[in-house]
């Protein structure tokens, strides 16, 4: 039995399908929120539904009574965290919702896995905790000690308190941190969504420091392919960890981190041109400076992963994109 929180979620939506494929039964959460399209989510869940080896639960993990029932009611084998309030820009808005969403729900789900003794929680990172820092590419065994957006902030407090639990409690906690990821069934918020749907409109997309930022963006496929094989790579010790020379990526207590992502950085300009030619149209550019909370590039160093579990992303954005032009057709018309 999977738990996977945020499963109206993009990748929790693509990792329960996955999931579910393969034969194993999925008890999916999400409260639902209303940050982006709530009809987008009801419409992933729809697709899950038509299994009988799936479960919904309408639940709002910042509530610790909701979660404590939800794991005295049901034995996991595995936890997958990818509940989140999402998002750099709506953080400067919206603080709380952070708070509520990213610290104290996956305080209540780690509670939740300590005292039902979870033999392995997976729970979603990013590769914004990487913050002001500009060494390409990123790596977890640099430090990530300068956040700069609460999105982050609340990504790196929740690696520290995974390691807490698994340093305490010898709690198997293995953390993700995802890299631009995007695809079919996409978050509107996201600027490959934003984009398609202005160019289809005829409206200008709003192009940030000139076309001129990296990103190494990364088809959701690849990062479920990450996600299922990490659930049976249970971390350990690391036997050669030193106190006196700490690696921020692994630890003498049962705790790894990971990063997903493409290990390819593309400039914005040319995303943008590989989407005009996938919708064959030409999009009308309002090119803007850079915005505060970004970061000019992100590159992800997964060799780490490749070792752990053979990890090789294998879209190239000219597929990945394609992909997600004709489920956008097909989703809004």
């Amino acid at each position: 039995m999977i738990l996977v929180t945020g499963v109206a979620g993009f990748i929790g939506y693509h990792l329960s399908k996955r999931l579910l494929l393969a034969g194993h039964q999925v008890v999916g959460v999400d409260n639902l929120n209303g940050y982006y399209s709530v009809q987008l989510k009801n419409d992933r869940l729809k697709q899950l539904e038509v299994f009988p080896r799936f479960k919904f639960q309408h639940l709002e993990l910042a509530n610790r009574k909701v979660v404590d029932q939800l794991f005295e009611s049901t034995s996991f084998d595995r936890v997958v965290h990818l509940a989140a309030q999402a998002g750099v820009r709506y953080s400067f808005e919206n603080p709380a919702s952070y708070i509520d969403s990213n610290l104290v729900a996956f305080a209540n789900i780690l509670e939740g896995c300590r005292h039902a003794r979870t033999p392995h929680l997976v729970y979603a990172s990013s590769s914004s905790v990487y913050g002001a820092n500009t060494s390409q590419p990123f790596s977890i065994h640099q430090s990530v000690d300068h956040p700069v957006s609460l999105y982050a902030a609340t990504k790196k407090a929740n690696e520290l308190l995974a390691h807490t639990y698994s340093h305490l409690f010898r709690l198997p906690t293995t953390g993700l941190r995802f890299f631009t990821v995007y695809g079919p069934w996409g978050r509107p918020d996201m600027a490959l969504y934003k984009f398609t749907q202005a160019i289809f409109k005829g409206e200008p997309i709003d192009v940030y420091n000139h076309g001129r930022m990296r990103r190494d963006f990364t088809y959701v496929e690849d990062v479920v392919d990450a996600l299922q094989r990490i659930l049976d790579k249970i971390p350990e010790p690391n036997p050669g960890w030193k106190s006196d020379c700490p690696d921020p990526g692994t630890s003498n207590a049962p705790y790894r981190l990971f990063n997903v992502g493409n290990h390819q950085p593309t400039e914005l300009g040319k995303f943008i041109e590989v989407l005009e030619q996938a919708i064959g149209i030409t999009a009308i550019k309002n090119y803007l400076p850079m915005q505060p909370g970004d970061v000019l590039e992100t590159y992800a160093d997964v060799e780490d992963l490749r070792a752990a579990i053979g990890y090789a992303p294998t879209t190239p954005i000219e597929v990945g994109i394609a992909h997600f032009v004709n489920w956008y057709r097909e989703y809004s018309h």
